[in-house]
């Protein structure tokens, strides 16, 4: 039998394309401010969640919604479990955007959105595929169940929820990063480097930092940093020092005086944490120009770890944890959250991510032993160990196999930085939906998704669940 997966596709490009932009213009940044019993993530996500349950009872497939944190759409029968492994969350847009970041537009055969290529298009990707498995009426032997989580791109509460209440899938793929495969993941830590000492005032100094903060998420590079001071003397020069400071890293950013107060303010570009070289960290910057005044005590003692252990160096070398691997490469520290104000103890947030042959009790003790010697205590907020399925793994045979047969690329299984659901399922691997050679634009301003992509991704996904779940002849 003979299915011509790419025409299925076209059959139904243009409702694919309008329920994702139905999905693309739902804001679904976690929200604590209006989270409730029945939207425990916020009002957002949980309208997300139930777009998909929705499509998915529409469209004749079976659904449960899980306490509102995660929820899937299953069709087919037999006693194992493909799962596809999703996620409709968003990180928060960010600023510079030179379109409607929850609109969906299309333009220059890409679609541009918050989320269009992490993970919402993808996700749309991936229930068409199951839709065109199900309305060809192709036997199965498997159930395909897609797992929709909420929470992915925080704490992954969701699911962690869902597993403790639902079946694991005995095999799986998430489409929530590149292809052709994915098949090792980095271990990922979030931790805080906190201020362990209580200093008196230093009013004598000249400088006195008030407050600083940078960062929003461990997993992302801020893009924006504010520092606020009183200064003694000297008020115009330090300016100026600014100015010249950032015209030589090629930065933007402005200074003002209100109210006796002096406000620095840094422009950096974010990037995702999983590569901190990517972007360009405003917090590292602006912390490492203000380490050259004569601040009082505690806030040079901030400012200086800042710089002493993270400027420059995102590859833990100045902490004595530097180390790789040729299975998935580098020890990655990205400085996503500062918060830092004068009477309080200043925080630090790192995600660290770390090769599969890392050994991460070995590298979290060094961390604690220099955090302890420059009087800084270490706060471990979330770990999640790394992932790695063998290459001769049936699973990825198969996928291998298909993904080849529509691209003609035989390119090896990839590693990398990044947190897949894929490494909550014993038998798991990320399968796409980014293509080699594309931009990875996932957390960035103008995020987008080519229409072609979309499309060869829900065709590549449609052969793969037959495969993966058809009755074997």
């Amino acid at each position: 039998m003979t299915i011509h997966w790419m025409e299925e596709v076209e059959k139904r490009k243009d409702d694919l394309i309008h329920d994702l932009q139905r999905l693309l213009q739902i804001r679904s940044v976690r929200n604590e401010e209006t989270a409730s019993l029945d939207a425990p993530l916020g009002k957002e996500v949980k309208e997300a969640l139930q777009f998909m349950l929705d499509l998915g009872e529409k469209d004749g497939f079976q659904t449960k919604n899980v306490d509102h944190l995660a929820g899937h759409i299953e069709f087919g029968e037999g006693g194992d479990l493909l799962g596809i492994l999703c996620h409709v969350d968003v990180v928060p847009e960010g600023d510079g955007w030179s379109v409607d970041p929850f609109k969906g537009e299309i333009k220059d055969g890409k679609i541009f959105a918050r989320g269009a290529i992490d993970d919402k298009g993808p996700t749309i990707a991936a229930y068409y595929a199951m839709k065109i498995v199900k309305e060809l009426g192709l036997p199965l032997e498997k159930r395909v169940r897609m797992i929709i989580g909420t929470d992915e791109e925080s704490d992954w509460r969701c699911v962690k929820h869902y597993f403790q209440k639902e079946e694991m899938p005995t095999i799986g793929f998430a489409p929530d990063a590149d292809f052709p495969i994915i098949h090792a993941e980095k271990g990922i830590c979030d931790f805080d480097f906190i201020q362990a000492k209580e200093w008196t005032d230093d009013e004598g100094a000249s400088v006195q930092l008030l407050s600083f903060r940078s960062g929003r998420r461990y997993n992302m590079v801020p893009d924006f940093a504010e520092a606020k001071l009183v200064v003694q003397e000297g008020s115009t020069e330090l300016i100026q020092q600014f100015q010249l400071y950032m015209k030589d890293h090629k930065l933007v950013g402005k200074a003002f005086i209100d109210n006796g107060e002096l406000t620095l303010q840094l422009e950096g570009v974010s990037a995702h944490g999983m590569e901190p070289n990517n972007g360009r960290n405003a917090g590292i910057y602006l912390a490492n120009f203000l380490s050259s005044f004569s601040l009082d005590r505690y806030g040079a003692h901030y400012v200086q770890w800042i710089t002493d252990y993270f400027y420059e160096d995102s590859r833990g070398k100045k902490l004595g944890i530097s180390y790789a691997d040729d299975i998935t490469g580098d020890v990655t520290l990205n400085v996503g959250k500062m918060e830092y104000k004068k009477g309080e103890r200043g925080r630090i947030g790192v995600n660290m991510r770390y090769p599969v042959t890392f050994s991460y009790e070995e590298g979290m003790k060094t961390i604690h032993q220099k955090a302890q010697e420059e009087d800084f205590i270490v706060e471990v907020i979330d770990h999640s160990p790394p992932h790695h399925v063998a290459k001769d793994h049936e699973l990825i045979q198969t996928l291998r196999h298909v993904y080849e047969q529509h691209t003609g690329d035989r390119s090896e299984p990839l590693a990398i930085g990044g947190a897949t659901y894929a490494r909550s399922l014993k038998s798991g691997v990320a399968f796409g939906a980014l293509f080699p050679g594309r931009e990875d634009v996932a957390h960035q301003k103008d995020e987008y998704m080519f229409i072609e992509d979309l499309l060869k991704a829900t065709g590549i996904y449609a052969h793969a669940i037959y495969e993966l779940a058809g009755k074997k002849s």
